[in-house]
């Protein structure tokens, strides 16, 4: 599982850095201010936490075990729902989708990146 987790990591890695790239060179004229802060929160978020998934996969493969991957899920998740629905937010005005139901995934998303980061902590602090 240490290798899906890492190949997972390394590729949310490149979708992060396209779409940082576009934010910061399609969309700056696009959208407002306060919308592409949103954005680039988004991006940051999905660059911190995919490679999160890089570490679990090498933490895996060197205990190897899965005793991480409960954490990479929590991470993967949260990256599709609190980046997904900033990204589909911040620029539902150009895509002209109402995406509005969105709101509330944030949030979520948020709650399984804090629940992922928790999941870690104990699973490295205990004896398994």
């Amino acid at each position: 599982m240490g290798k899906k987790w890492m190949g997972t990591g390394a590729f949310l890695m490149a979708v992060a850095i396209v779409l940082g790239a576009l934010g910061a060179h399609a969309l700056e004229k696009q959208i407002s201010a306060n919308l592409l802060e949103s954005y680039k929160t988004g991006v940051l978020y999905h660059l911190f936490h995919a490679l999160a998934l890089i570490v679990i996969g090498i933490l895996n493969r060197i205990e190897n075990n899965t005793k991480y991957s409960l954490s990479g899920w929590l991470f993967a998740v949260g990256i599709f729902c609190f980046s997904g629905s900033i990204y589909a937010l911040s620029t539902r005005e150009i895509s002209g989708l109402d995406v509005s139901f969105l709101g509330p995934v944030t949030p979520l998303g948020g709650l399984l990146f804090i629940a992922g980061w928790i999941v870690l902590g104990i699973k490295a602090l205990r004896n398994q």
